[in-house]
């Protein structure tokens, strides 16, 4: 496992991965993107809000445009962050390593891409659809909160540690669901999100049942 490792080779375009449902988008997602791009010497950070997200399936997630149109507002600031809408453009459930594969072709399979993801999220990769092919075409950063018992990790196979950059990124206790359920009991959400996310939560009385 490497820890905030970078690549040699750095004549090569550096492209950040970061998909989510961003139902809303907050700071916590904001952080992470800006903390991966500064360590690892992106070109830029790429957002890719989901379409049909396999493992959640089951849930009543805010519609695909208006999930990306908050990831619009929220990153139009940033020069080098930018929005992808493959996923919500792309019919059926949407699968990592057919967006990461998707994404390298953009590039002419030239460009080092980096995963941004939860450390939680990388220790269930072995459930992801096809995870050495994912692997094998990109690296993982594993945001992690102060205190994460690194130990975890151990427990995936050698090869897979080995395309995992850790990442201790500030310990902020920020989370989509609890911004839904605030509005919903309409308890403030300021400076847990960008402004214009706010206003335009309120504006189209999202997350009200």
């Amino acid at each position: 496992m490497n820890l905030n490792m970078q690549s040699d080779n750095m004549s090569r375009t550096r492209i950040g991965i970061m998909g989510g449902t961003f139902d809303p988008i907050h700071y916590g997602h904001l952080v992470i993107a800006e903390a991966a791009w500064y360590t690892f010497s992106l070109d830029k950070v790429i957002f890719i809000p989901a379409g049909s997200p396999p493992h959640k399936r089951n849930s009543h997630s805010t519609a695909a445009p208006a999930r990306a149109e908050m990831v619009a507002l929220a990153i139009a600031s940033n020069q080098h962050f930018d929005l992808s809408l493959i996923e919500v453009e792309r019919s059926g459930f949407s699968y990592s390593v057919d967006t990461v594969a998707a994404i390298a072709q953009e590039y002419h399979n030239e460009a080092d891409i980096y995963f941004i993801t939860g450390a939680d999220a990388v220790l269930d990769i072995g459930t992801w659809r096809q995870p050495e092919r994912l692997l094998s075409m990109c690296r993982f950063v594993a945001a992690t909160r102060p205190g994460f018992d690194l130990a975890k990790l151990e427990k995936l196979p050698a090869p897979w540690r080995n395309k995992i950059d850790v990442m201790e990124i500030p310990g902020l206790d920020i989370s989509s669901t609890d911004i839904r359920f605030r509005v919903q009991e309409e308890r403030p959400i300021k400076y847990l999100l960008p402004e214009a996310v706010e206003e335009y939560i309120y504006k189209y009385r999202l997350y009200r049942q």
